[in-house]
C-alpha cells in the first residue's frame, strides 16, 4: 500500500470549490495520477481523520504554454472531488 502522503499532492483552493465546500461538504485535491478511488479515500482518512462518503475523479490535460517562440506544455495531472459525512469537516479549509 502506497504512503497517504504518496497519494494527496496538495489541496486545491478555487471559487467553485469554495463554493461546494459550503454547500455539499466537497473538497478538492490533485492526487497521484495512478492512484484509484479507494486509495484516495483511506489517504484523506488517514490523513484528515474524517469519514469519506464519496469520491469523483478527473483527468485534468496539461495546458500548452508559450514563452516567445518556444512552446512546452504543463503535464497532466488527476484532479479529485472528497464528499465527507454530514457532521465532518476539515480544519485547515475553516482556516481559509
Amino acid at each position: 500500500m502506497k504512503d497517504a502522503r504518496t497519494i494527496v499532492h496538495r489541496v486545491l483552493i478555487t471559487e467553485k470549490g469554495t463554493e461546494l465546500r459550503e454547500r455539499r461538504n466537497q473538497y478538492h485535491f490533485e492526487v497521484a495520477r495512478d492512484a484509484n478511488k479507494i486509495e484516495i479515500k483511506r489517504a484523506v482518512e488517514t490523513i484528515f481523520s474524517v469519514k469519506v462518503v464519496d469520491v469523483r475523479t478527473m483527468q485534468q490535460r496539461g495546458k500548452e504554454k508559450r514563452q516567445g517562440r518556444f512552446s512546452g506544455r504543463r503535464s497532466d495531472w488527476k484532479k479529485a472531488i472528497v464528499t465527507l459525512k454530514p457532521d465532518q469537516k476539515i480544519e485547515l479549509f475553516e482556516q481559509i
